[in-house]
């Protein structure tokens, strides 16, 4: 089983948009049982907080099928839990190497990494732009399964 944790900063926009779509993507290949998906927040600000709520209008307007999201910090033992810690931006992949100690084992980067164009995912929150956002996150999705197939 492929265990991977999607992080941003608050876990209320970006990582429960990629914990979803994710989740829909491996779900339609029929190959959900061969995952394990969650998300979290480098930060507390947000600790208990449902998803954004442009970002729920985002995903059912996609036909994302939602979860019963509520906002989470990751924790240094994520890093021996998940095979893989996605982030969504640099500033992410910064705070994650700190909570976790260091990298070791090279689990931790960024979910646009995997596609042919490396770029941060920008943070919805301040640019009020979920379709952006969504687009980068299915690409960045799309990338990762390929890569693990």
């Amino acid at each position: 089983m492929k265990k991977i944790l999607f992080v941003c900063h608050g876990n209320i926009c970006r990582s429960p948009m990629a914990e979803c779509v994710m989740k829909q993507m491996v779900k339609n290949q029929g190959i959900a049982e061969e995952f394990y998906i969650e998300s979290a927040a480098t930060s507390r600000e947000e600790i208990g907080n449902p998803i954004y709520p442009p970002a729920v209008r985002k995903l059912k307007a996609e036909g994302v099928p939602l979860t019963g999201h509520r906002a989470i910090q990751m924790t240094k033992a994520d890093y021996d839990k998940y095979d893989l810690l996605l982030a969504a931006d640099s500033a992410n992949v910064r705070n994650m190497t700190r909570i976790a100690g260091g990298d070791p084992d090279g689990k931790i980067c960024r979910l646009l990494d995997y596609t042919s164009r490396p770029r941060d995912i920008a943070d919805p929150w301040y640019t009020g732009n979920f379709d952006v956002t969504y687009d980068d996150i299915v690409e960045g999705c799309e990338a990762l399964l390929k890569s693990l197939k």
